[in-house]
């Protein structure tokens, strides 16, 4: 059976923990903050004890405790792990910590979740990169994880999640402002009716979905588009729509801070 150390246990972490363990699979968690134990998940009271003899571990805590998260995790695991790193990071962030991996002689998988996680638990999609990728695929698409191996180091996931977050973030915030233009000029009915036509089946559920979701995770998404932003003035190409996607964010968030 495949033993699977999972760091960080907020809602995506729950759903991988829970499903994961349904799939077969032996799970310890560990968050300092979250207690599963009403799920029957085992957790873990320290981050080594969590990691040593885990076949894989995943790090689902947040891409600003990425790097400190894997440093410790790192240092407990063995060349027998696999260490996939499944935060919205920035490939920076994501290379720095195959770096580390490298270090320790750890293998390390990049892994870019390609939608919310909630939607479908651990049979999200994911798309992985870097040294480690393989084996992390070998580990879970057996118990019903759909992986995409690409070929490149660490930071090749992350990039491709970044040039996917042009678009989805910028179909959101494009949503929300023919919403609240509608909305001020009397027609958001009409409008969302226009809009779930337009996106075809499921359109009303995906309207719902991306103007809730950009709501609730704005600060996270911020992070995020300013990362994908980065990202193309990097290659060189026109930004205009991520510059005002990220305005929006950045509007969502100071409005929210604000009250």
């Amino acid at each position: 059976m495949t033993t699977i150390a999972i760091l960080g246990l907020g809602e995506a972490g729950r759903l991988y923990a829970t499903g994961l363990r349904d799939a077969g699979a032996v799970i310890r968690g560990y968050d300092p903050s979250i207690d599963l134990s009403d799920a029957g998940v085992p957790q873990a009271a320290s981050v080594i004890e969590a990691v040593d003899g885990a076949d894989v571990v995943l790090s689902l805590v947040g891409a600003p405790a990425a790097e400190e998260a894997a440093r410790d995790a790192l240092a407990a695991a063995s060349a027998e792990t696999v260490f996939a790193d499944l935060n919205t990071a920035s490939p920076d962030v994501k290379r720095r910590i195959a770096a580390i991996a490298g270090e320790r002689r750890v293998p390390m998988a990049d892994v870019a979740v390609l939608a919310p996680v909630p939607r479908a638990g651990h049979r999200t999609r994911l798309v992985a990169s870097g040294d480690g990728a393989q084996r992390f695929a070998s580990h879970v698409t057996p118990l019903g994880v759909p992986v995409e191996v690409v070929a490149g180091e660490a930071g090749e996931a992350a990039r491709l999640k970044l040039l996917r977050t042009v678009f989805m973030k910028g179909l959101a915030t494009l949503i929300l402002e023919s919403v609240e233009a509608a909305r001020a000029a009397g027609a958001e009915e009409w409008m969302r009716e226009q809009l779930a036509h337009e996106l075809g089946p499921g359109g009303r559920d995906l309207v719902e979905r991306l103007i809730d979701g950009t709501h609730r995770h704005a600060v996270r998404r911020e992070i995020e588009v300013r990362d994908a932003l980065e990202e193309l003035e990097r290659l060189g190409v026109a930004d205009d729509m991520t510059r005002a996607t990220l305005a929006w964010f950045e509007r969502i968030v100071a409005e929210r801070d604000g009250d």
